[in-house]
């Protein structure tokens, strides 16, 4: 309303389409006078230019888009907003490139990816943050339960009782096709064996990131129109995709998944006023590999998931490479001196810059007398 563009960015095509739906539905309910552009990868070349035109000249007042916002050729007239969902999937640069599209925009990030509060305030320290950690009051927590390979006859039992009530179910499989490697289920046979199981009683698709984006998107909008009843998949679901009728998550070899991600992949259920359900199915006969999906079967808090899976496996390089491993603290423990950390962190964030300034001048004043090495 003053004038100025907002962007927001997401991950993948289904979820920025569906940004754009849900953006656009707001905009005609409450009569907002401002132009929506979708811009996104699979665009014709002629949408993709009318789409940058309104961008550059600022007939566009709210843009959303995959990562095609921050590739060459989209220029904005006076972006003061930008919002990237699903910020974890991004690289830092990536973001920095959006932004640096506004000169100083104002920034929000989001991510429903669990991290233990007191890090994400180590970690985030530059960031004001809102953690949002109650469920919308018509939702119901989900109901969760870890079982062996046994109980995959009763799964499926359970999930054409869900369909005959008229909802929908994913099962999820960690490999696409199958592999001399391992012996993980894979979408491809999977698909096929329910289709047998269920004998034309149940509709049955698979989706994987091994198909076109066209052709994902259109199963994914049929399994949103309920024009099927179980999507077979890949963890290709596990951002943002919003099937609030999908009652039922299966994770098959539940003990390949990290603990976050199994925490996100049961996020895409019980979005609805039904009652939600995950079945974990493990695979593994080893006894760490059940404690680590008991935490996940005892829990549907994120932040507590996310700290549980820390103490198991260490927190790794935050900001390198490695994804597990004790933290190299010389004096810290990161699970006993968490408030310790927290406070040291907020007290960091008080110097303020007449400070910073006094350090400044010192520093420059050492520098001249040539007695100190920077």
């Amino acid at each position: 309303s003053n004038g100025y563009q907002s962007a927001m960015m997401a991950p993948t095509e289904v979820l920025a389409a569906q940004h754009s739906q849900k953006i656009g539905k707001i905009l005609e309910d409450y009569a907002i006078d401002a132009e929506l552009v979708l811009l996104s990868g699979s665009l014709t070349a002629k949408q993709k230019r009318e789409a940058k035109e309104k961008i550059a000249d600022g007939t566009a007042k709210i843009v959303v888009g995959t990562q095609a916002l921050i590739q060459e050729g989209v220029e904005f007239k006076n972006l003061a907003l930008v919002v990237t969902d699903e910020q974890h999937r991004f690289g830092v640069k990536q973001r920095q490139t959006l932004s640096d599209k506004a000169g100083t925009p104002h920034v929000l990030v989001m991510s429903a990816t669990p991290i233990p509060r007191t890090l994400a305030i180590i970690l985030y320290g530059d960031l004001d943050i809102s953690v949002m950690d109650e469920l919308p009051n018509m939702r119901k927590p989900i109901k969760n339960c870890v079982v062996g390979i046994g109980y995959r006859k009763k799964a499926y039992e359970f999930i054409e009782k869900e369909v005959r009530n008229g909802h929908q179910a994913y099962v999820i499989c960690p490999q696409v096709e199958p592999s001399e490697l391992t012996d993980s289920e894979n979408v491809t046979e999977y698909t096929d064996m329910l289709k047998s199981v269920y004998g034309g009683k149940v509709r049955v698709a698979m989706l994987h990131g091994k198909m076109n984006p066209k052709e994902k998107n259109e199963i994914m909008e049929k399994f949103a129109a309920h024009e099927t009843d179980v999507l077979v998949s890949t963890t290709v679901i596990e951002v943002g995709v919003d099937v609030p009728n999908s009652t039922v998550m299966m994770i098959e070899n539940a003990e390949k998944f990290g603990l976050a991600q199994l925490h996100q992949i049961r996020g895409r259920v019980g979005r609805g006023s039904a009652q939600g359900y995950c079945i974990f199915v493990n695979a593994s006969k080893k006894p760490d590999d059940n404690k680590r999906l008991e935490i996940l079967n005892n829990s549907n808090d994120g932040f507590k998931i996310a700290s549980e899976d820390l103490k198991l496996r260490g927190p790794g390089d935050f900001f390198g490479i490695r994804q597990s491993g004790e933290m190299n603290f010389r004096i810290a423990d990161i699970y006993e001196d968490a408030e310790i950390l927290k406070t040291a962190s907020e007290y960091a964030k008080e110097i303020d810059e007449e400070t910073l300034k006094k350090l400044d001048s010192f520093t420059l004043a050492a520098k001249d007398r040539g007695n100190v090495t920077l």
